[in-house]
């Protein structure tokens, strides 16, 4: 019995509620028909979690136990309750309300307000780092950037926490939290936020959470009313709830055991937000008569990935590592883990890049892929190095599949077909399902073969062609489906969120692509001071980080990789060492004080910024810092390192040319399809344009330019740097 990796998109829903459990092992099994009493279900990375709690509530329903409308299963993010919904309609549980905790409570205050309080709800805050920066500059309290968003965040864990602003800077330093300011300013600037809510009648995210509390403890009337409503719980990712909302949980359920938590202490990573472990850890003793359930059998990862995470947990400290969970592998043996060490951050991004390249041609989809790093900083130089490589991307966190345009657009177009598609002559000589829908958007740009390049033209093919691909797997699972059928489906998945998978590698930060899991995955800018990172000081926020990376880990299904860069930027001084949760793991490294649990895989050298000596060993070569052409202070930001020069240093750019570059960079784009930064990027089109390179020689030396680019570029370049006009669309901007 397995939990299969890749599930049909389109499944047959079970004629019955023992035909929910087939296909379940014994321990899915044991959670899905646990339906009375606390349930507290431990399930380790890749083991099946929401199959098994899906599965419960299907049961459940299927047998006549719970009914859909009283059920309520949480979770913490849309995605999470999107995909939820969609399970549950597949088993035949579609009535079932699958939301997050903010979603849950701001259906209730919408609903609650007017006979708790009267009148209208006020409105949320659209964007609360502008409210948070106009409080801080009314407290005459100065914020750069960075020190506005982490303030915010700070705003934000004080909410989740119940800590009022007097309290702030005393409940700071207990937890111990690494504070951006002064205590005493963020709580001042705490205060006057919301001040500045109450005079505008405004309320933010985590107000939906806290007046939803206040009103189910003010009210009985009310919290009775909840309660009727809702009979039986379910709480995703338990590990990840703050004290705030597992107070709101604990008024949703009153004095009932109706109750199951599905966790993963090892997966706790999102401490800095407010979330805690402790309430999954302490589960059992908060309910002694619980039924517990460990989920261990991994049918996500190959034993070589899930040797490696078990290892990185091995190693680790504290109470969650107590309660750790030693995963077992049911896939087939696969490739090792890669470990790779190149010489600069571009140099790894290329290499990166380059292995990706060499994956899709061997047969892995590029959306089956993905790039994963510590903070989204690191996110541009990849996507340099792919849009270099030819290789499509997606960036994790970007515009929600359904609210895109030109999915809107295909949609419109397959509605109007389905309704007069008699009198569309597109439609005149197809017949079958996928058929129809393949005319229909071959209106909207869709076409058989993806255009080249990577951008916003591949971006939308790709868009289409998720559509085109849900067609046919639509039309297998339902051979007398019309396009009808079609449009009521994917108008469901609209509601659910339910999107299909756009074909394209992932760009994600770590914390990002917790929940989500890939064929192949490339752990990048793995040092110490970014994994972990830098501020990254006690012991509690250490381990943490450890756990990010077990994350990141257990994201692979089949490929691996793990690379770091000894320095920041070309030239650089070859200073950094591969992060200290690899010791032990990585080949050729040692734990120190104890053994290592060992993680297998091989070592590579990567790119040009080491040699190969006599009898084999690695040489590495000693390059020059990057100086400012200006003032001669080191350069370490990749940025300025493409200048020369720092940021605030005077430029000697030719503005001329540089309008020249610009405009001539626009027609190039539109010819290849891909976005502008693809041909070259701001920053070396203002490096050129400072330089002002006379021949080739002087061209190459500039970062962000390359051989690649210098051979399919380089003429046109120069000729604009010399002053002579180029023909055709080039001079359109």
């Amino acid at each position: 019995m397995t939990a299969a990796t890749h599930l049909s998109p389109f499944p047959q829903v079970p004629d019955s509620a023992d035909a929910v459990l087939e296909g379940l092992d014994p321990e899915q099994r044991a959670v899905a028909t646990a339906l009375h009493g606390p349930v507290c279900v431990l399930a380790g990375a890749g083991t099946g979690k929401t199959r098994a709690i899906t599965h419960r509530i299907a049961y459940g329903v299927r047998a006549g136990i719970l009914q859909p409308a009283s059920v309520l299963a949480v979770t913490f993010t849309n995605r999470a309750a999107g995909e939820m919904r969609g399970r549950l309609r597949q088993l035949g549980a579609g009535g079932v309300q699958a939301r997050t905790f903010h979603s849950a409570a701001l259906r209730q205050l919408q609903y609650f307000w007017p006979k708790a309080v009267g009148g209208d709800l006020p409105r949320l805050v659209e964007r609360k780092i502008q409210l948070v920066a106009e409080a801080a500059a009314r407290c005459r309290v100065r914020l750069d950037r960075n020190e506005l968003r982490d303030v915010t965040g700070e705003i934000e864990w004080a909410k989740v926490t119940q800590t009022v602003p007097g309290d702030y800077p005393a409940a700071a330093a207990k937890s111990g939290r690494d504070v951006p300011r002064d205590a005493a300013e963020i709580s001042q600037v705490y205060a006057m936020y919301e001040q500045l809510k109450r005079d505008r009648a405004m309320i933010d995210f985590e107000d939906v959470l806290l007046l939803t509390v206040g009103i189910l403890q003010d009210r009985d009337d009310i919290a009775d009313h909840v309660r009727s409503q809702y009979q039986h719980f379910v709480v995703d990712e338990y590990q990840d709830v703050s004290p705030l909302q597992q107070r709101l949980l604990e008024l949703w359920l009153g004095d009932r055991q109706s109750l199951c938590v599905v966790g993963d202490a090892s997966q706790t990573i999102y401490s800095f937000t407010g979330a805690t472990p402790d309430h999954l850890l302490n589960f059992r003793t908060k309910h002694p008569d619980a039924t517990v359930v460990k989920l261990v059998r991994d049918y996500r990862s190959t034993p070589q990935v899930v040797h490696l995470a078990n290892g990185l947990l091995s190693q680790a400290r504290g109470r969650a590592a107590e309660h750790r969970l030693e995963l077992v592998s049911q896939r087939e043996a696969g490739p090792e883990p890669v470990y790779t060490e190149y010489a600069d951050e571009p140099t790894e991004a290329e290499g990166t890049a380059r292995r990706i390249r060499d994956l899709i041609a061997a047969g892995v989809p590029a959306g089956e892929i993905a790039v994963l790093y510590r903070i989204n900083a690191q996110s541009e130089v990849y996507e340099q190095a792919l849009a270099d490589a030819g290789v499509p991307y997606q960036l994790r966190g970007a515009e929600r599949f359904f609210e895109r345009q030109e999915v809107r657009k295909a949609i419109h177009g397959l509605r109007s077909a389905a309704r007069f598609g008699n009198n569309d002559p597109l439609l005149d000589d197809v017949v079958d399902l996928p058929s129809q829908t393949r005319a229909v958007l071959s209106g909207n740009g869709w076409t058989t073969q993806p255009p080249a390049g990577s951008g916003a033209v591949r971006d939308q093919w790709e868009s289409l062609a998720a559509l085109v691909r849900l067609a046919e797997d639509f039309a297998k699972a339902r051979p007398a489906a019309t396009l009808s059928d079609l449009v009521t489906e994917l108008d469901e998945r609209t509601a659910a969120q339910h999107a299909p998978t756009v074909q394209g590698v992932t760009l994600a930060s770590l914390h990002s692509a917790k929940g989500l899991e890939w064929d192949a995955v490339f752990l990048v800018g793995l040092t110490d001071g970014m994994m972990p990172i830098t501020y990254a000081r006690t012991d509690e926020q250490i381990e943490e980080e450890r756990r990010l990376l077990y994350v990141g880990v257990t994201r692979a299904r089949q490929h691996l990789g793990l690379s770091w860069a000894l320095s920041r930027s070309p030239g650089g001084r070859a200073s950094r060492r591969p992060s200290r949760f690899l010791s032990g793991l990585r080949p050729g490294s040692a734990l120190s004080g104890s053994r290592g649990a060992g993680g297998g895989g091989s070592v590579e050298h990567g790119g040009s910024g080491s040699s190969r000596g006599t009898g084999g060993v690695v040489q590495r070569r000693r390059r020059s810092s990057a100086l400012c052409r200006v003032c001669g202070k080191t350069l370490t930001d990749a940025g300025e390192v493409k200048l020369m020069r720092c940021e605030d240093c005077p430029s000697d750019m030719d503005e001329a040319l540089y309008e020249r570059l610009h405009a001539w960079r626009a027609g190039q784009a539109r010819e290849l399809g891909q976005p502008a930064y693809c041909v070259f990027t701001d920053k070396t089109l203002m490096a050129i344009a400072e330089a002002a390179p006379a021949e080739a020689g002087e061209l190459a030396v500039i970062s962000g330019v390359g051989a690649r680019k210098l051979e399919r570029f380089g003429a046109d370049v120069l000729a604009l740097c010399a002053g002579q006009e180029l023909g055709g669309a080039d001079e359109e901007d």
